[in-house]
């Protein structure tokens, strides 16, 4: 089994992990967000409701509200400024706005996914390269902590360093064991706008990707399934899949070149 990790990169705590678990109403109303919200990342607690219960599920937005919160889900749209975002040591600016992103490791960036089961959930990170949508590192977590997410960070820094990580506001990256590490390594942090997941948008783009030709498609019964598919996975997407806007070259070839 060590040997399995090794291969698809992942250390054998992610491979052993045991999913995330809720009740089975809850696991059918998450496995439908996750799919309407894959398809319209625009939908907020009110229209998922509104969703849900013309499928014939009697549920309030409390509850969806709730359901979205554990699954990490937030509407992209600009909203005003209701409430304010978790205190941090230090703030960082967006900096990629106007900027032109012309070769690899000029810029990273970083976003969590939920990823459904047959029995319960776990969460996706993934690292990825602007330039070329390499997707330099990525790891499993039964939680919304920050340990997977450094773990994946820690992981694309042995082969390379970007000039700049930009991210959103999550407090998995914005806590200081995270911006400690890339400060410590001299990259210069970014970060989105609150509620703005557009700032980010090749990393929207893979998890609609990833849903949609894999996820979707396998329907994952265990952790261990789920790791092996996605390694697999990305290493196709990687390496095997031509994109139109890479002038149908692969992630691999573009952050290689």
């Amino acid at each position: 089994m060590y040997r399995q990790c090794e291969l698809l990169g992942l250390s054998r705590s992610s491979f052993y992990y045991e999913p995330a678990v809720a009740s089975p109403l809850n696991l059918a109303l998450m496995r439908l967000m996750d799919e309407q919200y894959t398809r319209t990342p625009f939908y907020g607690i009110r229209r998922m409701t509104a969703v849900l219960q013309r499928q014939g599920y009697p549920v309030n937005h409390k509850r969806v509200a709730r359901l979205m919160r554990i699954m990490g889900l937030e509407a992209i749209y600009p909203k005003p400024r209701l409430s304010r975002p978790g205190e941090a040591p230090k703030r960082y600016p967006y900096l990629l706005k106007a900027m032109t992103i012309e070769r690899p490791n000029q810029v990273w960036s970083t976003d969590i996914t939920y990823i459904r089961l047959q029995h319960g959930f776990v969460y996706l990170v993934a690292i990825m390269d602007w330039f070329s949508r390499y997707v330099l590192s990525w790891e499993l977590s039964n939680t919304l902590d920050s340990f997977f997410c450094i773990a994946a960070m820690e992981r694309a820094l042995r082969n390379a360093k970007p000039d700049i990580f930009n991210s959103d506001q999550g407090s998995q990256f914005t806590c200081e064991n995270f911006t400690d590490l890339l400060e410590q390594e001299s990259i210069r942090i970014s970060w989105d706008g609150r509620g703005r997941c557009w700032d980010n948008i090749f990393v929207e783009r893979l998890w609609r990707s990833v849903k949609y030709e894999e996820v979707y498609l396998k329907d994952y019964q265990t952790v261990p399934e789920a790791t092996q598919g996605l390694g697999a996975y990305f290493s196709f997407y990687n390496t095997e899949r031509l994109h139109q806007s890479l002038g149908y070259r692969t992630p691999e070839e573009v952050f290689c070149a």
